[in-house]
């Protein structure tokens, strides 16, 4: 069910969301997000408030700490989007932070696509926005941005002048919300299919009905690096959705990118970006689940010169974070397997619930069940566009290593 509009609350005053006693340290921090334990429901019951209301954030001690939405149904209870807690998440902020948004980014990338708005650490809580040149791809995934879902799509009009806004509202987090899920357009007309420009390459890849907002822009600077190392050698490509890694290597020379993974329908476009980018030749489809896939190279007897493993989130939730770890410690050791003496594995993990530490000793461990030695030769992190607030370690997702692989042989 949506929330109702923006219209209904603004001309209110806002009420107050009052937190218990020691529960402000957090956001006194810089922290952007309120747990529904966190709130004095004696004083100020969430109950009270509709999902998406503006409220005044204050301490138990009645100190002002800023502004935030609030959806009592929630888990997290309230989002922070601005310190000065007298302050309305109306058309003229979200037209400000969309305009601080678009220079960041525009002084960062000289083409127009990229991530445009990402959340927290845009100040915009709950709002994604991809551009792919002149279509966009938004995901709300809050009642506390769904109630402004107008103003959003004539704040983006009015900034870019798209020729199309796609809402990709399929996400799950929408439901926990109390928001249904959905892809619809919002404005103008979108394709079915989205072509950008990454790393040298021309990707093309399903709007609609493609994975997320259809593109991993998160990826392109580890994309970019492993590119760099695969001249003269043979790729692999783990988990490769439409090609992004692979198709990148092939242009920087590999003498063979192979793109394993689950989805035909990925891999078609894996096959089409190829052709886009003038390396079809060198570039070959293995339709499989991963870890299949990966005991099938094996028992080819074949060996990479560069492999990179950038599977989907295993550990969704945290009481999940065993399980995934051994998951993410299988897919490492099979694709170790594969890598030749002195080749390179690249180790990503965008599961919020592991650390950059937890993902360094699962690869120690991997490295061990395939008799291989491992070092570290970089850090990979998610892309310039996907920027980190500092005060909210939960927009630090991405976390990856470039590791040169070593097969010592007796006595070395």
């Amino acid at each position: 069910m949506s929330a109702p509009s923006s219209s209904s609350s603004a001309a209110a005053p806002m009420r107050t969301l009052a937190l218990r006693k020691n529960e402000d340290r957090r956001l006194s921090a810089g922290h952007l997000w309120i747990f529904s334990n966190e709130v004095d429901v004696a004083k100020t019951p969430l109950t009270g408030f509709a999902p998406g209301e503006c409220a005044r954030v204050e301490s138990s001690q009645g100190r002002p700490l800023g502004s935030a939405y609030v959806n009592p149904a929630a888990l997290i209870a309230g989002r922070v989007y601005c310190q000065d807690a007298t302050r309305l998440l109306d058309a003229e902020l979200l037209r400000a932070r969309l305009g601080e948004a678009l220079r960041l980014r525009e002084a960062l990338f000289p083409a127009p696509y990229y991530r445009l708005v990402f959340g927290e650490a845009d100040m915009l809580p709950g709002l994604v926005v991809d551009r792919f040149g002149p279509v966009l791809a938004v995901q709300i995934g809050t009642a506390g941005m769904e109630r402004l879902r107008a103003e959003i799509v004539d704040a983006l009009t009015e900034l870019l002048a798209p020729e199309g806004i796609l809402l990709k509202n399929d996400l799950p987090g929408r439901e926990l919300e109390g928001l249904a899920r959905g892809v619809e357009l919002a404005a103008g007309v979108a394709p079915d299919e989205a072509e950008i420009e990454e790393n040298g390459c021309r990707f093309v890849f399903p709007l609609a009905g493609g994975q997320k907002t259809g593109w991993f822009y998160d990826m392109r600077e580890t994309r970019a690096m492993a590119a760099s190392l695969s001249a003269g050698r043979a790729v692999l490509d783990v988990f490769s959705y439409a090609g992004g890694l692979g198709i990148a290597c092939a242009k920087a020379g590999a003498t063979r990118a192979v793109c394993l993974d689950a989805s035909g329908v990925a891999l078609s476009y894996a096959a089409k970006s190829a052709a886009l980018s003038g390396v079809a030749e060198r570039v070959e489809l293995l339709e499989a689940d991963a870890f299949a896939g990966l005991k099938e190279l094996r028992g080819q007897g074949q060996r990479f010169g560069l492999v990179s493993v950038d599977p989907p989130a295993f550990v969704k939730r945290r009481k999940d974070l065993e399980k995934g770890l051994a998951a993410y410690r299988t897919a490492n050791r099979l694709a170790l397997e594969l890598v030749e003496d002195g080749g390179f594995l690249v180790a990503c993990s965008c599961s919020q619930h592991v650390g950059r530490d937890d993902l360094r000793k699962l690869l120690a461990g991997a490295a061990r069940d395939a008799g291989v030695r491992l070092t570290i030769v970089r850090q990979c992190h998610q892309a310039a566009d996907h920027p980190i607030h500092p005060a909210m370690p939960e927009t630090e997702y991405l976390k990856g290593f470039l590791c040169r692989v070593s097969r010592p042989g007796r006595g070395l």
